[in-house]
């Protein structure tokens, strides 16, 4: 079958309804590697890009996603920890669109049911519009 693993997908295509990060970027830790001495792991590499990868906690805006859906990890691949846009909302959720997103399917069979869902890995993040000639306010 030619269908790809990983399906190269648009900020819109995945948050049609906006994306809003509710924590800090955090090292995504490789549990494919051996433990440090001290007990804790490497942070994993992305396969392609050979950056080191991020991941954050993010809501999803769309009012039709299920319970399970509305929060999701965003794994974004960059040589140093991303930097989201200043959050001017008042609220604690700051809202971002991610830039090269790469979904991967794998079926998450830890419940009752086992079920398709999603693995979504970026290329960066920015303020909502910035690609399209609105100012960037993310490094």
């Amino acid at each position: 079958m030619a269908i790809p693993r990983r399906i190269p997908m648009n900020h819109r295509d995945v948050f049609p309804h906006g994306a809003y990060i509710v924590d800090a970027f955090e090292p995504l830790a490789d549990f494919n590697a051996n433990p440090r001495p001290d007990g804790s792991r490497p942070q994993a590499i992305d396969q392609e890009t050979n950056l080191p990868l991020w991941t954050v906690s993010v809501f999803d805006a769309d009012p039709d996603a299920g319970k399970k859906d509305k929060a999701v990890s965003v794994k974004v691949a960059a040589k140093v920890q991303p930097v989201p846009p200043e959050n001017k909302s008042g609220t604690p959720f700051t809202q971002v669109e991610f830039t090269g997103i790469i979904a991967v399917p794998w079926i998450d069979d830890s419940g009752i049911r086992a079920r398709l869902t999603w693995s979504l890995r970026a290329l960066g993040v920015q303020a909502p519009g910035a690609s399209r000639g609105e100012p960037k306010a993310v490094a």
